[in-house]
């Protein structure tokens, strides 16, 4: 069962987290910031995410039946804030950053942008957080399995980490307009995930 419980795990959770898919959002969301501070950004937002599944894995069950919160309310929530960052991004009105602002107003800007959107609900977003507690589940409290799980979701971070790094580099590639119509257009698509958030949040209510 390992086995095939790691390869399960890291096939399920490649596919909801899409480290590759989140490079243009990435991208779009660290624009005008410093090298220095796009890495601390992939950096805090992979730790975060990291955190936020393992926690799910070890505890979002029992948590979630406690507080009496289901994941259809975690769906229509991250989807009304998601909204909200693709309505900014789509019109252009979020607060330019420039290379000259303060140290403390780019760590806290770092601090926020990594947390929400980044990390959830994007790294760690309702389908993650689903996934991690199915796949909990299937372990059976085993010590094995469950260190199994943390360690498949430790290793999807760090190529998280890893494409988010080379990010940098394809924003150079793609030059300012590139980036202007890059972020209007994932502002397009952000919105219309957010809407399917809520959707599916809606369905999952109804049924």
């Amino acid at each position: 069962m390992p086995v095939e419980f790691i390869v399960s795990a890291l096939v399920t959770l490649l596919v909801v987290v899409d480290p590759v898919g989140l490079v243009p959002t990435f991208i779009a969301m660290t624009e005008g910031l410093p090298a220095r501070a796009r890495r601390r950004v992939a950096i805090r937002a992979s730790m975060i995410a990291f955190a936020i599944l393992a926690g799910s894995s070890l505890a979002g069950d029992f948590l979630l039946k406690k507080l009496g919160v289901g994941i259809p309310a975690f769906r229509i929530a991250g989807g009304l804030l998601l909204f909200s960052i693709a309505f900014e991004m789509l019109f252009g009105i979020r607060i330019p950053r420039q290379v000259q602002e303060a140290e403390e107003a780019i760590e806290e800007h770092v601090r926020n942008i990594a947390a929400f959107p980044l990390a959830i609900p994007l790294m760690a977003g309702p389908g993650a957080i689903t996934a991690c507690v199915l796949l909990a589940g299937r372990a059976g409290g085993e010590v094995m399995p469950l260190a199994s799980l943390l360690g498949v979701i430790a290793l999807v971070f760090a190529i998280c980490l890893a494409v988010f790094m080379a990010a940098g580099k394809i924003a150079k590639l793609i030059g300012v307009t590139g980036n202007i119509v890059l972020s209007r257009l994932l502002g397009v698509l952000l919105a219309a995930l957010a809407v399917q958030f809520v959707i599916d949040g809606l369905k999952a209510v109804w049924n």
